[in-house]
Formats: C-alpha cells, structure tokens, sequence
C-alpha cells in the first residue's frame, strides 16, 4: 500500500520535474522507474523514495538547454561516477560538517529559482525560451504578464487551490491525484470549448520504432541505449570529446555533491522519524549505483525525495520493498496509462512545481533562523541564498561553506586568550619573584589564534626573566600555531628570556614532537606540572 502511494504521487511529480529540467515527461517517468527500483534495492536507507528531484532542476536545466539530452545523460553517468568514489572512500559523513545556514540558504535558492521558472506556463505567457541569467528571466515574465492567458491561469489557481485546501480534509489521498484529475478534466473542458490550454499531448512528441511521430508520452518500456548516442542541443547525437567532459566536469560534480547532500539529508530525517538507522556509505554507494544503470535506459539524474520519502513511511512502509514497489506502479502508469497522461494541462504541472517549490525551500525555518540565529548565521544564510538565485548552486555551496569556515575560525579565534596568572593564590599559593610571570593560555592554537596570543607575549620578554605558560586548557596545536611558537622562542633567546611549558596535553605534545621542538638549555623547557616548575626554579 505505501508503494502503491507514493507511486500515484510520483507519477505527476516525476513527469513535472522532467519538464522543469528542460526534457520529455518520459524521461522523468524512466527515471523514478529505473533509479528507484535501484537504488532502493542498493542503497542504506530503507525507507527513501529515490528519483528526479526539485533539487537537480536548477543544475540540469542549463545543461539541457546547452549540450541536449545527450549532456545531460553523460553528466549523470559522471556523477555516478564521484557517488561510488565518495562511497569507497567512506565519506558518507561529510553531510555533518555543512552547517544549517548554507542548507538552508541553497535550498531556499532553489525553491525560488523553480518558481521562478514555472511562471511562464503557470500564467500561460507566450515565450518561447527564458534568458540565462535570473534578472534577464523577471525582466521578461514582468514584461509578458500582460499577456497572460487566462484559461491557463484558471487550470492553474484551481490546481493550486485543490494543493493548498485538500491536505485539511485530513483524508489519505494525497492532494496531487485530485489536484491533478480537476486540472485534467478543466483543461480538456476549456480546450472543448475553444479556449486552448497546453497540455502534454499538444506540447510533446515522440518518434515511434516504425519511424511516425506520436503526440504525448510514448506508452512503451523505456529501452537500453547509449547515452552518448542521445542528442544534443542540436538535435544530433553528441560526439565525446576530451573538451566535452571537461566542460560537463562542474555540473558533474555540483550533480554529485547535491544528489549526496539531498539523498543523506533525507535519511537523516527519517531516521529521526523511525527511529532507525541508515548507513551513509552504502546510501551513497546505492545512489552511485542507481545513477549509473539510469542514464543508459534515458533516465536523468535521480537522488532521494525528502517528501515522497516522508509520504512512503507515513503510507506504512517497512523496507525498501515499498520504494521498489513504488518504481513498479510508475512503470505500470506509464505503459498502461500514457495516453490518460497526455491530458495533463502544462499550467497544471507548474502549479504543482510551485507547491513542491515552496516546501524545498523550508521558508518557516528559514525565517526562524533570521530572527534567532547569531549576525554570522544570517550572513552566511544570505550569502547562499544570493548567490544560489543570481549565479550558480555551486557557486553558492562553495562560497557559503569557505564563509561559514572562515566566521568560525574567527569566533574560536576570539574563544582562545591569555590571562595572567602570576597573583593567583588558586594557582600559585605562594607569593614568586618578580622576574617570573605565569600566563594562561586558553583554548585551541591554531594558526588564526597563535599568532596574536605569542605576539602579545613578546611584549613580556626581556633579560633574566622566566615566562611560564600554563597549558592546561590548550587542546590542540597545529603547523601554524607551532611556528608562531618557534618565534616565541627565538626571541626569547635573543633576549635571554627563559619560556616554559606546563601541564601541556597529549594532542600538544605530539605536535611538539613531530615538529622536533626541544629543550634549550637556559631558554626553553617543558614540565608536566605548573608546580613542578615553580619548585625547581
């Protein structure tokens, strides 16, 4: 029963998300077919629903419009490529160190960027192809609106209205079938009487095996073929070159890295649902997998669906069967009901793209995070947000992930100081002579923080005196805070200050050691305890 739900959902889903990312309906039905039937069967998480996604439409659509269906079958093919290498490598758990920001803010970007891009059919404006960049894109819907078709726009806002109102009669039919059926039955009332809506019979075709060309979805099985024989932009078969791959590398990769990102994040969630446990590795290893079978069967690029996932256990499912089951129904729909799909009202599909729009880009918890997180969160938050509307995802994970790390390092930075000590009874019970002073350092040296903690104990050395440093609450040391350390101790020598260390910890001392840093007779010295050396002094 789970399968044969989330099925019926998937089978409108698919075909809209196929639209959205610039290809046939079909070849988002081959895909939820093909991928989830795999990737289920493979994968380490048993309750994901995996196929084409809202996600992927903002790298995939780009790719169509340049290099055809052909480029986008081979960048899939690729990223299923870095999916098993990052399986092999067990970097399944690479998902924790992204933070919520730049999740929230890419994610948020893409809902915008697919709504953006469902304007068009939603209002039924007459544009043959959107500009590339995303102002270029408002500029000309602002222009076109009035030209809005309103029998198109009709279909639409009874779609969204049916999507929006259903889920509060509280009943287990998921609001897509009836929203979907109401568009389908207005559309074809609207077209009866004169008034002209797009559908997917009039807005797509196909060439059958005898060579005639057919309206709609072709009712067939989708059959084994070469990516690379697929066509290109141009409508010819792609010929793969050294200069082709290299082109397709980034989409490739910005493929990879989402399709990794979306598929754990979803197994994340449900994990927290059922209280069960996926293994990250393996899930990579089956989206791997699935991503490779996929392409030479015309399926595009597939990962797992956070919303048909969360509907597949709320239906009841138990094990991947349900997911396997669910791949079997859409098969079923396609080769059984294809020309009942040709019915779909393209204004519809946009409707439905809005509403999934929406709920990718988790807008409450996006605004939750602006009014409570810390002035870095927002900063980060906007910033891929930006960047994933006005540029690239890429662009905007790469960038959101480098600011995150560099605001944190600041903030630990800011976390590690130095204190004088000398005074303190709780440390030092008796009173020292004046040329001693005791410092503590607090928290990790490394390269952003050791520099300024070992420049403002410079100031401190002159002759004859003794600088002891109190470790206790250093945990860590690295390459940059040891050499700002070797200045330290140069300059202690040039003044004929003596620097001891005390109470220093593992992780420290093994810096230490590999970085050969020894004792100097008169200038540097290590003891394991702060009284140890007050003592011997």
């Amino acid at each position: 029963m789970a399968g044969l739900t989330v099925g019926i959902i998937a089978i409108p889903l698919a075909m809209a998300l196929a639209i959205a990312s610039g290809v046939p309906p079909q070849y988002g039905l081959y895909t939820a077919v093909i991928a989830g039937f795999f990737i289920a069967l493979t994968g380490g998480s048993r309750f994901s629903i995996s196929g084409p996604t809202a996600a992927f439409v903002v790298i995939l659509y780009p790719i169509t419009q340049k290099y055809g269906l052909g480029g986008l079958l081979i960048a899939s093919l690729m990223a299923s490529g870095i999916l098993i290498v990052m399986a092999l490598f067990r970097l399944g758990r690479l998902i924790e160190y992204i933070p919520e920001p730049v999740t929230l803010g890419f994610t948020g970007g893409i809902g915008v960027v697919i709504a953006t891009l469902q304007i068009k059919d939603f209002f039924g404006l007459p544009i043959e192809t959107m500009p590339e960049h995303y102002l270029d894109k408002i500029t000309l819907l602002a222009q076109s609106i009035p030209q809005s078709h309103w029998p198109s726009l009709l279909v639409a806002t009874s779609t969204l209205a049916v999507m929006l109102l259903w889920p509060r009669l509280k009943t287990p039919v998921p609001a897509h079938l009836p929203a979907i059926i109401i568009a389908s039955v207005l559309a074809l009332v609207l077209n009866h009487a004169g008034f002209a809506v797009d559908t997917i019979d009039s807005r797509f075709s196909y060439t059958a095996a005898d060579g005639s060309i057919g309206s709609g979805i072709p009712p067939i099985l989708p059959g084994f073929q070469w990516p690379w024989t697929q066509p290109g932009a141009d409508g010819q078969p792609l010929v793969i070159t050294w200069g082709l791959i290299r082109d397709l590398l980034p989409a490739a990769f910005a493929i990879a890295m989402l399709g990794a990102i979306e598929s754990l994040l979803c197994a994340v969630i449900l994990d927290g649902m059922t209280g069960k446990r996926h293994s990250a590795n393996s899930e990579l290893l089956g989206q791997g997998i699935g991503n490779v079978i996929t392409p030479f069967f015309g399926g595009i690029s597939a990962t797992a669906a956070i919303a048909r996932s969360a509907a597949n256990f709320k239906a009841g499912a138990e094990s991947p069967i349900a997911a396997m089951i669910h791949a079997l129904v859409v098969l079923l729909g396609l080769v059984s009901f294809a020309s009942l799909l040709d019915y779909l009202p393209m204004s519809g599909m946009a409707a439905l793209l809005l509403v999934v729009a929406w709920n990718m880009s988790e807008a409450p918890k996006s605004v939750h995070l602006l009014k409570t997180s810390q002035s870095s969160d927002r900063w980060i938050f906007l910033c891929c947000f930006f960047l994933t509307v006005m540029f690239d995802m890429v662009i905007a994970i790469s960038a959101g992930i480098v600011l995150a790390a560099i605001l944190f390092m600041k903030e630990i930075a800011d976390m590690t100081r130095v204190i004088e000590i000398t005074k303190n009874k709780q440390y030092l019970p008796e009173d020292l002579p004046e040329r001693y002073r005791v410092f503590k350092i607090t928290g990790p040296l490394f390269f952003a923080a050791a520099d300024k903690i070992f420049g403002e104990l410079t100031r401190y050395c002159e002759k004859d005196r003794i600088i002891i440093l109190y470790f206790d609450n250093v945990s860590l040391l690295d390459a940059g805070g040891v050499s700002a350390l070797t200045k330290l101790i140069a300059n202690c020598q040039k003044e004929h200050t003596q620097l001891i260390l005390t109470d220093v910890q593992f992780q420290v001392l093994r810096a230490l050691a590999k970085a050969d840093i020894q004792a100097i007779d008169g200038v540097f010295r290590l003891y394991p305890r702060l009284g140890d050396a007050v003592r011997d002094l």
